[in-house]
């Protein structure tokens, strides 16, 4: 079990590295391919819109084991990644970072099931958790890396490295990751029937407003760090590293929270303090520490609410745990793509970056509010 596991955690690095490497490289890119640092942010917003693209595409694979539709979105994301490297202009890279991203969600929904049904019944969270460690450990170790990669040779060479870790991800799951049995076959509309329910539309909604509250801030931490934290681009790096430790730690204590106590109540208190941190890193943005502080407390925000959210989805998903497993992840990318375009708003309207953060606290707390409707409507009953 633990041998899969990590094979599966493999592919979260890979798509964690394609994913958040952006934020740290994002100067480099704009100044390389000539264009503003708000249009750059586009490039998240592309990789963010490929997740909610491929996503539904497991629709048509759900008579597959979950081994095989691994191996086919590991070659996706190597794709994509050569594509990335290559890129000669920003339109070419805009598309790259599409495609990247169209094996996100669908390998989420997909690699949630196979965790779950590797533990046993006590500790589903905490394998989700291992799962999904693998995006917490390219933010704590991988983008920290491709940043100073992209400041001393060139932006293009952490996409390089992605290359390589997808080829690692292919061989992982075909050496490791058991053959597990396809989901029941209940036709193409019963994997949409648990969206007739309230629970999942809460999950998922809230799961898109938390979600894009903290990439309101998180899409413009470069900036926010040097130009009001008073921090140099030599900081970068190290900064990234504790940003990424802050989702490490946000990882292991949820994971470990929901086996013992309500996953809602985990992922809805979790989005309640990342509102309060963003209202917080607005006032202290331009106290350098503090404010690195407080983006650690946040990025533990992000992940800890991913895992119990990931979880409930498939709990409320009977019938369609597949497409419900990845719809959770075009949430969060949905929000991805809503925080980095509305973060920039205030920015271009000519206020300081540190008002991306005050932007979005209104969604976190939304959030919140959502899944404190949920527990006391869903969980509460049970």
């Amino acid at each position: 079990m633990k041998k899969s596991l990590v094979a599966l955690a493999f592919g979260t690095l890979a798509l964690g590295i394609t994913e958040y490497v952006m934020m740290g490289i994002l100067a480099d890119v704009a100044l390389s391919l000539g264009v503003s640092i708000t249009k750059a942010g586009h490039l998240i917003s592309a990789y963010a819109l490929g997740v909610t693209f491929g996503a539904p595409l497991l629709t048509v694979a759900h008579k597959y084991g979950p081994k095989n539709i691994l191996l086919v979105l590991a070659g996706v994301m190597l794709c994509g990644a050569v594509l990335s490297s290559l890129a000669p202009d920003y339109y070419t890279l805009l598309i790259a970072r599409f495609i990247s991203g169209l094996p996100h969600g669908a390998y989420f929904g997909v690699a949630s099931i196979a965790a779950v049904r590797l533990a046993d019944e006590k500790h589903q969270n905490s394998a989700m958790s291992v799962m999904v460690a693998g995006m917490t450990v390219a933010n704590l170790l991988g983008v920290p890396l491709g940043t100073a990669l992209s400041s001393g040779i060139s932006w293009r060479v952490p996409f390089v490295f992605v290359i390589i870790v997808s080829i690692a991800v292919l061989y992982y799951i075909w050496k490791w990751v058991p053959y597990i049995e396809a989901l029941p076959d209940h036709g193409y509309k019963r994997q949409f029937g648990f969206l007739k329910n309230g629970a999942p539309w809460l999950i998922i909604i809230a799961t898109m407003l938390g979600n894009g509250g903290i990439f309101c801030w998180y899409s413009y931490i470069s900036p926010i760090l040097t130009d009001e934290g008073g921090f140099t681009e030599a900081m970068l790096p190290l900064l990234m590293i504790a940003a990424g430790g802050g989702m490490v730690i946000g990882n292991i204590l949820s994971g470990r929270l929901s086996d013992r106590y309500s996953p809602g109540r985990v992922a809805g208190y979790t989005q309640g303090l990342a509102a309060v941190v963003l209202l917080s890193i607005f006032f202290f943005a331009g106290y350098g520490w503090v404010s690195a502080a407080l983006m650690v407390v946040c990025t533990a925000c992000l992940f800890g609410a991913s895992v119990p959210q990931q979880f409930l989805i498939l709990k409320h998903a009977p019938g369609g745990e597949m497409l419900g497993g990845a719809s959770i992840q075009m949430a969060f990318n949905l929000g991805n793509a809503l925080g980095a375009f509305c973060g920039g708003l205030p920015i271009d309207a000519g206020l300081s970056v540190n008002y991306a953060a005050l932007t979005g606290m209104p969604f976190a707390f939304a959030g919140f509010c959502l899944l404190m409707i949920f527990c006391k409507r869903y969980e509460q009953r049970q």
